[in-house]
């Protein structure tokens, strides 16, 4: 009989030692994407944890300051090649922080060179 109860009692501490060392529940945040966001706010977001200022940085790409405030799906396909040509000139590295520059200069990236930009990103990430 001692046996039994003390086997319960191992029993019971080893059950609450066990459920103390599980991590409690993860809850998801979920945030509010503000209006004017690129549609590359997750990394933005990563960016900016890495790089707190708000430096308008040029990647040889002065000239894409005349889209400034054109909607993504206005640019004709000259234009998303003007894009283009300077995506692939970047250094895989530096695709994310292009992505915020552009961002900060309130330019909206044409939709397909958007995704291909992220496409660059998440390989990157992925290696």
């Amino acid at each position: 009989m001692i046996y039994i109860v003390l086997l319960i009692i191992v029993a019971l501490i080893f059950a609450w030692f066990a459920s103390r060392s599980k991590p409690d529940e993860i809850v998801e945040e979920t945030r509010e994407v503000p209006d004017d966001c690129c549609g590359a706010h997750e990394v933005c977001e990563a960016d900016s944890l890495l790089n707190s200022s708000d430096n308008i940085e040029y990647y040889d790409d002065e000239e894409l300051d005349r889209f400034k405030g054109k909607d993504a799906d206005q640019y004709n396909d000259a234009e998303i090649e003007e894009f283009r040509d300077i995506l692939y000139t970047l250094k895989e590295r530096e695709v994310a922080n292009w992505i915020k520059s552009i961002q900060l200069r309130n330019i909206k990236l044409p939709t397909i060179i958007r995704e291909e930009a992220l496409m660059i990103v998440e390989e990157r990430r992925a290696s």
